[in-house]
């Protein structure tokens, strides 16, 4: 694989950066309306921090702990402003 089939993407959060590399034609696959690489995996990191929250608050073993419900309260709300729909909504998978 050359470095023209595929797109680095720089990420920061303030604490610490790091750098992803995929292939240019999965972003172009993934991307709707128009959307640029940066934009396709901000969708991506939502919606898989968005499914582990889930699938932590709703398909352990024993109580949930109040932190990880309002964690993913927060997670699903940011969801929502993104996506302009729920993920119960985007998934078919709501509680």
């Amino acid at each position: 694989m050359t470095n023209d089939d595929t797109v680095q993407v720089s990420i920061d959060a303030g604490d610490g950066e790091d750098q992803v590399t995929l292939p240019s034609n999965l972003l172009d696959l993934l991307a709707e309306d128009g959307q640029n690489a940066a934009e396709v995996v901000g969708d991506l990191a939502l919606m898989s921090c968005a499914q582990r929250i889930h699938a932590t608050v709703h398909h352990s073993q024993g109580e949930v702990d109040e932190r990880l419900q309002a964690i993913e309260d927060t997670t699903l709300d940011l969801f929502e402003e993104r996506f302009g729909m729920s993920f119960g909504e985007a998934t078919g998978h709501d509680h």
